[in-house]
């Protein structure tokens, strides 16, 4: 393995040391591409040669981009999908710089552009198992309650799927769901959802990019095993104020952005809230006028370009859900981050980004009836810091490194009691970890038909103190009453240490103008997972770290795939096909205590996990009709000793088949017509193999090694939505659509959850405490199903 390594560093050093013997009579070309109505910076633009095709760039998150090419004449070909090219002609015959402006490209309907990539993207670029979707095309798609979301799109992708009905969590590739890292301007959202997960933190009015890895990961991402979910918020119009929004069935939004010095800063500010609270007050029932249901979020942005070399963003996300019964329970929960960013153009092939971040995430509720009153709380909080290096050797040469390091606290569980109880206070120990990555990577075209792309990251996870270690009695089992001693550490004292290198690797081959074969591998290391027998993500869900007993997950995956255009570009088809294998994968034992232990240790096994499976995708791109249709066939497998008698069981969340298909059709210029349609085989479960008496009750009996033997029904689910676009009239600023949409449009009745209980005269809602006689007792299993038919209407607006 060393020698990989090894072969990997001197590919990355020639690439460099080719730059150095091929430099002499060389210029340089840089600049930046942007949208000419807002200035904001298009990711992913072409930057290419009109006298050498095949030769060029892409501008990276910045909208930055360089080449360096002989002394000669050129013509500079800049292009991004939905904008007017931009062709200039030059002389090169010193260091240049050209920022350039793409406008808004005015097409006819049988036009209609839904992608921001290249077409030719599918099947040239050197990436795999990566998605990118654009923001409007997200917004035209049905949404539960009218609320688009981001993470329900992306569950409509290949390898990615759902906990179940209306939830945003994510599992991918038979990862878990704490196995994805979620960035909003780079820094960590530990919990992107809202109302317990039916809906994401994510407003649509204040995103730009959001893009996908579920394979091929570049170097500069870690830290999870799974996916990368990679989300940019726009930076605001720097030409001229624009103010948008929208009222919907249960919530509103509004954005409102400009420039603050126009061409050189910009702000944007956006919020959405909910208010279903305000619904409940007007309800005669005094116990439901007293509850509490909303969420809300804000989004903030400004960046200020001092000169052509330096620009700074600063970026911010605040958003809380609150839950309340009464005066009786309340449950709050929300995330909040921060990032300040400075981009710096050493020169014009070596671009710098230095970032600072901020992200908390915080928990807590409240217990006020007669047994008991106090309040519960806890928190996540990681503060970061980055350097992000981009060096643009050549144009067959793009090199990535940089350093990344975070310090985490976690503070598990507090109880504190109020009023009068008897109830103790329960405060566990807070936890401390210091986590550094080094990383470099080099894009590399070696011939017309191949392209690499490979590097290597190196990272190290300390836990450090202040902190107490339980000491367990050797060759016993961890447990309460196997501890020996403990042991103190003072504050920064090193308690673990784990470090290792992560080699990253992909690789396309050109097979003819429109087919590619690409394959990849990566290994990704993670140091924080989730403590939670759920299998959707709950906000109680209690993150622990790597410790002396709890080691980190180690994680490799290999793919291959076929990817292949047809119909000049209109039509894009892929297979791909991986496999995926996990070290000390950790269960919990049956009847775990998780939030309320302060040596959780005794509570978990560790084993390993595989998964594996084939992903298709279909997808048509331009013309009046538009979307695609994904199938993935997959297996999720666990073996660790001590659970299911040792032997190999189904993840929780294994799906072996899942389909969907998203269509949207563009019926003349002012109506869109889309729909989606889910099908998916019933997450695995866990079901009682018997009952037996006790007490006077009946109680299920559950086999210990049926660990998830079972199925839920197969999930299925279609939804329909129509957008109207208002009438536009010259010289008019104001801008306006309804947008109309049917959330599980047959009433399937999906089952959210399965329980066993006795059913009284065959009625599953028989009172017990009415006057009806009993005559009739049986135990059954009881489905319950969240949502029926649920229609709802949207008004947004822009001026």
């Amino acid at each position: 393995m060393k020698k990989i390594y090894c072969i990997a560093l001197l590919g990355i050093l020639s690439g460099l040391i080719s730059h150095q013997l091929y430099a002499q009579s060389q210029y340089t070309i840089s600049g930046y591409v942007k949208d000419a109505s807002n200035g904001e910076a298009l990711i992913g633009a072409t930057v290419s040669l009109g006298e050498k095709p095949g030769t060029g760039t892409v501008t990276n998150v910045y909208g930055f981009y360089s080449l360096t090419l002989p002394q000669d004449n050129y013509t500079i070909n800049y292009s991004y999908l939905g904008y007017q090219p931009n062709n200039i002609k030059f002389l090169l015959q010193s260091d240049t710089t050209i920022n350039v402006e793409l406008g808004n490209q005015e097409v006819e309907l049988q036009e209609v552009i839904i992608s921001a990539d290249r077409p030719e993207d599918n099947f040239q670029d050197v990436k795999m198992s990566r998605e990118e979707l654009k923001i409007e095309k997200i917004k035209s798609l049905p949404a539960l309650f009218g609320e688009v979301d981001v993470l329900r799109t992306v569950q409509l992708l290949p390898g990615v799927q759902s906990a179940g009905e209306g939830t945003t969590g994510l599992f991918v590739r038979g990862g878990s769901a704490d196995q994805n890292l979620v960035l909003l301007d780079e820094a960590t959202v530990f919990n992107p959802s809202h109302f317990l997960g039916f809906f994401s933190v994510f407003n649509p009015d204040a995103i730009k990019n959001l893009e996908i890895y579920k394979g091929g990961i570049p170097a500069r991402f870690g830290g999870r095993l799974s996916s990368i979910l990679d989300i940019q918020m726009k930076e605001g119009n720097n030409k001229r104020f624009n103010v948008s929004g929208g009222i919907g069935s249960i919530s509103s939004r509004l954005t409102v952005e400009g420039p603050i010095k126009k061409n050189q800063s910009s702000f944007i500010l956006s919020g959405r809230r909910t208010y279903a609270d305000l619904f409940l007050k007007l309800s005669g029932d005094e116990a439901i006028r007293n509850n509490t249901l909303y969420f809300y979020d804000f989004n903030a942005k400004a960046n200020y370009q001092f000169n052509n070399r330096h620009k700074l963003f600063v970026s911010g996300y605040f958003g809380r859900d609150r839950f309340g019964i009464a005066d009786e329970f309340g449950l709050n929960w929300g995330n909040a981050t921060a990032t300040t960013r400075w981009n710096y153009l050493i020169s014009d092939q070596l671009f710098l980004n230095t970032t600072f971040i901020y992200s908390n995430f915080d928990y807590g509720f409240d217990i006020d009836t007669e047994v008991a009153e106090f309040t519960w709380k806890s928190k996540l909080r990681e503060l970061s810091g980055k350097m992000d290096f981009n060096f643009f050797p050549n144009p067959k040469n793009s090199v990535d490194f940089g350093y990344h390091v975070h310090l985490h606290k976690f503070a598990p569980p507090s109880i504190i009691p109020s009023g009068d109880t008897n109830f103790a206070p329960l405060i566990l120990d807070d936890k401390f970890a210091l986590e550094q990555a080094l990383y470099v990577s080099n894009q590399q075209q070696v011939s017309e038909r191949i392209s690499l792309e490979y590097g290597l990251r190196y990272s190290v996870f300390q836990q450090v103190g202040p902190g107490t270690v339980f000491l367990y009695e050797e060759g016993q089992p961890l447990s309460d009453e196997t501890i020996v001693d403990t042991e103190e550490f003072t504050s920064g004292e090193s308690i673990k240490l784990y470090h290792g290198i992560e080699p990253r690797f992909s690789a396309r081959y050109l097979i003819t103008g429109n087919s590619s074969f690409k394959t990849s591998y990566n290994r990704m290391r993670q140091y924080l997972q989730v403590a939670s027998n759920a299998t959707a993500g709950l906000p109680i869900d209690r993150w622990i770290p790597a410790d002396r007993y709890v080691k980190p997950l180690i994680g490799d995956q290999i793919a291959a795939g076929y990817f292949h255009n047809f119909a000049s570009n209109t039509l894009e088809a892929s297979v791909e096909v991986y496999y995926k294998w996990m070290q000390n994968v950790i269960d919990f034992k049956s009847g775990s205590d998780i939030l309320l232990n302060n040596n959780i240790e005794t509570e978990i096994s560790a084993g390993r996990g595989w998964a594996y499976g084939a992903e298709f995708l279909l997808r048509k791109n331009v013309g009046k009709t538009t979307g695609w249709i994904s199938y993935t066939l997959s297996r999720t497998r666990r073996q660790i000793d001590g659970i299911n008698g040792g032997r190999a069981y189904n993840a929780r969340y294994d799906r072996v088949h899942d389909i969907s298909l998203v269509a949207s059709h563009q019926l003349n210029p002012r109506l869109v017509l889309s729909g989606t349609w889910v099908y998916s085989t019933g997450l695995a479960v866990s079901l009682p193999s018997g009952r037996y008496p006790l007490d006077g009750q009946s109680v299920p009996y559950y086999d210990p090694n049926g660990r998830n033997a079972y199925r839920m029904p197969d999930f299925h689910r279609l939804d329909l939505s129509v957008v109207l676009e208002g009438k536009k009239k010259e010289g008019r600023r104001w801008n306006s659509s309804w947008s109309f949409s049917v959330y599980n449009a047959y009433a399937q009745k999906n089952p959210f959850v399965i329980t066993f209980e006795n059913v009284y005269n065959e009625d599953p809602d028989f009172d017990l405490n009415g006057d009806e006689p009993v005559e009739t007792v049986r135990p059954a299993a009881i489905k319950t199903y969240l949502f029926s038919i649920i229609p709802s209407v949207t008004y947004n607006f822009k001026f």
